[in-house]
């Protein structure tokens, strides 16, 4: 039973929907949850330019003091029905890590809860938004040669999150670990996740942290999945990984995405 959702954004995401955080707590209420936390895109490193066309993949750090006021007393309100974090989502962007453990250092106090989520790929000095749309999907793909090489390159890039140094406040829990698989249904490929996902997940394991268990995917057209996809769910099961159920809702109808692709067997962290 899932009683806990680690990964929900708000009105202050700027691709996202206006729906208020008031209303996605009562939702949560309706749903049985428990225990809820609000990760918002933390704003991107400085000196990063955000590739894709509007620059709108998070909020900006102007808005943060106010994100986490409205949150402070959203937890207030709701302490005796529903136990609210404060977080973030925050990217791990190959060749900021000085930039993103400066700003963790300096807001990190003030946060519940975080993620550690890979978006940006870097290739020759560039870097794309690997999620943003089949296009620039494909777009790399013929940059790199191949779909498989894009798989590779993010995967590489998920270990280089998992072993950055990036502070006491480094986020615990790496998001939404098969996001490569977000348009697989209109590029298919040989890739072996399974296979690739066994290297990664004993160092997520050695590192003590923890796997976003995201049911965004399963309403994207071109996927159906979770992220990651049951047969590496339970593999992180067996190694005592912790797994955190998260949404990944943009929006209210988003919320309590995927749980009907993830059996009763297994067991999620119900709070922290």
């Amino acid at each position: 039973m899932i009683l806990f959702d680690g990964h929900v954004h708000t009105p202050f995401c700027p691709h996202g929907s206006k729906d208020s955080i008031h209303a996605y707590c009562e939702q949560a209420i309706k749903f049985g949850l428990t225990s809820i936390s609000f990760t918002e895109h933390a704003p991107l490193p400085e000196g990063f330019v955000d590739p894709v066309p509007l620059q709108d993949s998070a909020m900006s750090k102007e808005n943060l003091p106010l994100y986490i006021k409205e949150l402070t007393s959203i937890k207030r309100q709701y302490a005796n029905q529903l136990k609210v974090n404060i977080g973030l989502e925050v990217d791990y962007i190959e060749g900021f890590e000085q930039e993103t453990t400066s700003f963790l250092n300096e807001f990190g106090p003030y946060l519940d809860d975080s993620l550690l989520s890979v978006h940006f790929l870097k290739y020759n000095q560039n870097y794309t938004c690997i999620d943003y749309s089949p296009e620039t999907f494909e777009q790399l793909t013929i940059e790199l040669g191949s779909t498989e090489a894009v798989h590779e390159l993010y995967y590489q890039t998920i270990e280089k999150s998992i072993a950055a140094q990036l502070g006491p406040f480094k986020p615990k829990r790496i998001g939404h670990i098969t996001l490569t698989q977000k348009f697989i249904k209109k590029f298919p490929t040989h890739y072996p996740f399974e296979k690739r996902l066994e290297t990664i997940l004993p160092l997520v394991k050695e590192k003590g942290l923890a796997i976003d268990v995201n049911g965004a995917g399963t309403l994207k057209p071109l996927c159906g999945l979770t992220y990651p996809p049951l047969p590496i769910i339970n593999k992180a099961a067996e190694l005592q990984i912790p797994l955190i159920y998260g949404s990944d809702a943009h929006q209210i109808k988003g919320m309590m995405s995927g749980q009907d692709q993830l059996p009763n067997t297994i067991t999620f962290v119900s709070s922290i």
